[in-house]
C-alpha cells in the first residue's frame, strides 16, 4: 500500500516556483513531469484542468491538492510545489495558496485515489506540518519532512 511519502521523489518537488494564476501552475507542472517521468504534458495539464473546473481542489490555509486521472499512466504520481508568492485558487476560506500537492492516478486507482486524498487532506489540516513544510528550505528537506511525518 503507498503512501504519499512513498510516492514523493525529490526530483517531483519543486521550490520557490514562480507563477501567477492557477492555469500557468498546471502547465508548468505539466511540463516539469513530462522532464522527470516522461509523461505527456498534454495529458497531465488538460487533467488537471478538467478537474479544476469541475470545482476548486483547495482545500483552504493555503493548501491545494490539484489531482487528476491519467490515460495509460501506470503508477500514481505526486509533486509538491511551494510558489514564491501565493495565487487565487478559489479556496473555500477565500486565501491564496502556496502550497501545492500534485496527484495524478492511473484510470483504475480510484480505491487508492481516495486513499491518497484522503492521507492528503489529513496531512495538510495539521497546522505545524504546514509551518514545517513552509521552513523547508531544500527538496531533500521537503521529503525528509513527509518521510518522518507521523500524526
Amino acid at each position: 500500500m503507498h503512501t504519499i511519502a512513498s510516492l514523493l521523489r525529490v526530483e517531483d518537488i519543486y521550490l520557490d516556483l514562480a507563477v501567477s494564476a492557477k492555469n500557468e501552475l498546471l502547465d508548468v507542472i505539466g511540463r516539469r513531469l513530462e522532464t522527470s517521468r516522461g509523461l505527456p504534458h498534454d495529458f497531465i495539464t488538460s487533467g488537471l484542468q478538467r478537474r479544476e473546473a469541475v470545482g476548486s481542489t483547495a482545500l483552504g490555509q493555503g493548501v491545494a491538492i490539484p489531482h487528476a486521472r491519467v490515460k495509460d499512466l501506470e503508477e500514481i504520481v505526486v509533486s509538491y510545489a511551494h510558489l514564491r508568492s501565493p495565487i487565487p485558487f478559489d479556496a473555500p476560506d477565500g486565501l491564496p495558496v502556496s502550497d501545492i500537492l500534485i496527484l495524478l492516478v492511473p484510470k483504475q486507482a480510484t480505491e487508492e485515489h481516495l486513499r491518497i486524498l484522503a492521507e492528503a487532506t489529513q496531512l495538510f489540516s495539521a497546522r505545524d506540518f504546514r509551518q514545517r513544510l513552509r521552513d523547508c528550505r531544500t527538496s531533500a528537506d521537503v521529503k525528509a519532512l513527509f518521510d518522518s511525518w507521523h500524526d
